[in-house]
């Protein structure tokens, strides 16, 4: 919150906002719930930029920044990426919503809702992207996490319902009175703007009608790189794709706009040589829209993914601590440099 410690303590002696709670030894216990309590409070006796500082929220000249992460390559960390940067923004303060636009639905279950068991009909994006009588406000299927702060629309096999009755309702009879396809997740995200800082999106491996309509939804994109030649020439695929894509898009009306594109190293392991190396190449295409941080390989990751949790979940005592520090670390990098990126689309310093 950047506050000290002797400020929250005075708050607590004063009887001021949520309190903690106290264990034995006096340490005190403070949920995520009564973080942001706190945060608003400070903001009230604050005034101006440092009010803004305390409860990030966008302002009414700020749009809804909407993130997509994507990638045309399974297992190039997108839903970990996604998972973990919807989880520390809403840890700084931001009302987020994540998106599970994938069938797999693995953002749901890492967020606590699996597919098979929790979701039901006309339960996920489909609902509100669908053609038909049965299309719902989007507010109709965001449900609340765990994390304050952070709402999700969950995923299943619905999804690909998207897929099937989009080519239908293309045809001249399905069109009359429908807003075409590319247009129907923004139109749905609209419903709920107003409740929401930053949305993200996490994209499924493959370029169909969900994806394009995910991208021409957004205002930014992240593109998930595993740094190894096979998986450099699938995403040389995905952008030649893409942009073909997105050109037909874009002549049929569609209003492409995208603050930032840039490129996030997953997986990276430093002391790995051709791994360096694909990095550097990347860098020397790419220049400054390849995030400055990567993120490492680690088995910290992988042991909270064990059990459907993040690395913001996990506690430090039940991993190496010099393995969850590292981790910890390049974690935090990577999203703070994302949040740069948000904040200064807002034109904020």
């Amino acid at each position: 919150m950047g506050v000290s410690d002797s400020t929250l303590r005075k708050m607590t002696l004063a009887g001021d906002g949520p309190q903690p709670q106290t264990t034995s030894n006096g340490r005190r216990l403070y949920t995520l719930s009564d973080i942001n309590g706190i945060r608003k409070l400070l903001a009230q006796s604050a005034r101006g930029r440092e009010a803004i500082e305390f409860v990030p929220h966008r302002r009414s000249h700020e749009h809804l920044q909407v993130l997509a992460v994507t990638n045309f390559k399974g297992g190039s960390g997108k839903t970990t990426t996604s998972a973990h940067l919807a989880q520390y923004l809403a840890l700084q303060g931001y009302r987020v919503l994540a998106i599970d636009l994938d069938p797999q639905a693995s953002l749901s279950a890492l967020l606590g809702v699996l597919p098979e068991v929790d979701v039901g009909s006309n339960e996920t994006l489909y609902a509100a992207i669908r053609y038909d009588a049965q299309r719902r406000p989007l507010s109709d299927v965001v449900r609340h996490t765990y994390f304050d702060g952070l709402d999700l629309v969950p995923g299943n096999l619905e999804l690909m319902e998207f897929e099937h009755t989009t080519p239908k309702a293309l045809t001249a009879d399905g069109r009359e009175n429908q807003t075409i396809f590319f247009a129907r997740v923004a139109e749905a995200l609209d419903e709920v703007a107003d409740n929401y800082d930053v949305v993200v999106i996490d994209c499924p491996p493959q370029l169909g009608f969900l994806t394009l309509s995910g991208l021409c939804a957004s205002t930014s994109m992240v593109v998930t790189v595993h740094p190894q030649m096979l998986d450099i020439s699938s995403m040389s695929q995905f952008l030649l794709m893409t942009r073909d894509l997105l050109g037909v898009v874009r002549d049929a009306g569609g209003d492409l706009k995208f603050d930032f594109v840039r490129y996030l190293l997953t997986r990276y392991e430093p002391q790995d040589a051709p791994q360096t190396k694909v990095a550097a190449l990347l860098r020397n295409l790419f220049d400054d829209h390849v995030m400055t941080n990567p993120m490492v390989k680690s088995a910290a990751v992988s042991d909270a993914g064990l059990t459907k949790q993040t690395l913001y979940e996990i506690g430090r005592e039940n991993i190496t601590r010099s393995t969850y520090d590292r981790a910890m670390e390049a974690l935090d990098a990577v999203n703070a440099e994302i949040e740069d990126l948000i904040r200064k689309a807002w034109a904020r310093a």
